[in-house]
């Protein structure tokens, strides 16, 4: 039944596509605006919670690699696959859910992930065996490994263009959150409780948050009032657009460029730069530490500057801070430490201008496919740019690791060129955002 509003302050029927239950728990004294904008971060909230734990739940796997080894009595390539069945059924679902997820409201399509998402982890922390393992990682990948594509498409529903890379910044927050608190508490439970526990941690935080999430998500959809093509097709036409290929290029470039370096940082600092291993908790903490503070105002100074020009400062200062860390020679631990932790404060900034762009150069009612598809491309560039380090980098009989510079020199150059990419992204929905706008304007007027 609608709320009657007070007599001097009149206001319109409600026809925003937006609403939800929730609305009607907001205070009536509140301006529509102020309420529209409480709502807003509200959702980013619970979309930057739902993050954390599913990057956690990805991330604390190599961490506790030791552990996993030892208690299966496995070796490192046993080890690998419970790492890549996470990444290749996360590549897979981004590809069914491109065919799929714009047939459905984005609460539920949402919602439904990170049921999956959460079942997925509760049968890692239950499973009796490696194999059972893997097979629980699978489902875990399955449903978590989009579940940011998934996130990424509600910001751009919610949050109009001005406010986007403000939003996008917020959101990238919850890996840093990831890093200074959950992968070191994830560790810490393994290494004392065993294995199976920081799973079960996982799934004990995402209960509450999945109740909070089912509260407050508006249903979103918008996207609904258009006519949807037959799956299959949808999967061609999302591969097909010109657009889409361009924004796939730049986060393949972002992410071979990353992950070619990444997973071996850690062996790096303790065979080459001497870093004892006492401190690679703290690369996490301190790295998170400082993106936590820095993705906020990057987000903000996209929004003010423009997406682009943010985007073409902080890939070349990534691609620096990729040379400086595969060079890096013996150093004092904390400083090794405080240069890693800026190749993660670029990296992040990077990618939060890249994400705030890509998520505007589709339609609403294509976006879900898109950055479905986007996530799943993420993934398979992710595995390309550690695969062709593997092929690169060697151990010599110290123990040091070899060639690591080659890596840095190939990733620089990667992400040198996603600068050219970014150029070629064009965003052909201004109107049909403005539109999106002024429909979250009216979000609290009435139920």
């Amino acid at each position: 039944m609608p709320r009657v509003l007070p007599a001097e302050s009149s206001a319109p029927a409600n026809t925003n596509p937006y609403a939800s239950p929730a609305d009607a728990r907001f205070p009536v004294q509140l301006t529509a605006a102020a309420a529209a904008r409480r709502q807003e971060w509200l959702i980013l909230l619970v979309l930057a919670s739902i993050q954390f734990t599913a990057i956690v739940d990805f991330v604390v796997v190599m961490p506790l690699g030791p552990e996993l080894m030892q208690a299966l009595r496995i070796g490192p390539w046993e080890y690998g696959l419970i790492v890549e069945s996470y990444t290749f059924a996360a590549g897979i679902a981004g590809l069914v859910a491109a065919a799929l997820v714009d047939r459905f409201s984005r609460r539920t399509a949402f919602l439904s992930l990170f049921a999956g998402f959460l079942i997925g982890t509760l049968c890692c922390a239950l499973a009796p065996n490696y194999q059972l393992l893997i097979a629980a990682r699978a489902v875990t990948g399955f449903f978590g490994g989009i579940l940011g594509g998934m996130a990424m498409a509600i910001v751009g529903d919610v949050f109009p263009e001005e406010r986007r890379g403000r939003a996008t910044g917020a959101l990238m927050s919850a890996f840093a959150m990831a890093s200074i608190l959950g992968v070191p508490f994830g560790l810490l439970l393994g290494q004392n409780f065993g294995w199976h526990v920081p799973f079960l941690a996982l799934v004990a935080l995402g209960i509450p948050v999945f109740i909070v999430a089912a509260w407050c998500l508006p249903p979103l959809r918008a996207h609904l009032g258009v006519k949807q093509a037959h799956p299959l097709r949808s999967l061609l036409t999302t591969f097909q657009s010109r657009s889409n290929l361009s924004a796939f290029a730049l986060m393949g470039a972002l992410m071979m460029g990353a992950f070619a370096v990444i997973p071996y940082i850690n062996p790096y600092l303790v065979a080459n730069v001497g870093v004892p291993k006492f401190y690679l908790p703290l690369v996490y903490a301190t790295g998170g530490l400082f993106t936590l503070i820095a993705s906020p105002i990057v987000g903000r100074l996209a929004d003010r500057f423009g997406k682009l020009l943010m985007f073409r400062i902080m890939a070349p200062l990534s691609a620096l801070m990729l040379i400086a860390v595969t060079f890096l020679p013996p150093l004092p631990p904390l400083l090794a430490v405080l240069v890693v932790s800026g190749l993660f404060v670029t990296n992040s900034g990077r990618m939060i201008a890249a994400m705030a762009m890509i998520t505007g150069t589709v339609p609403p009612h294509r976006r879900g496919a898109f950055l479905s598809a986007n996530a799943s491309m993420q993934h398979i560039a992710s595995g390309i740019g550690t695969l062709l380090a593997s092929c690169v980098v060697v151990e010599a009989a110290d123990g040091k690791l070899q060639h690591f510079g080659m890596v840095g020199l190939l990733a620089c150059g990667v992400t040198l060129l996603s600068i050219w990419l970014a150029g070629r992204l064009r965003q052909p929905v201004a109107a049909k955002a403005a539109s999106l706008k002024t429909e979250l304007a009216a979000v609290t007027m009435v139920d």
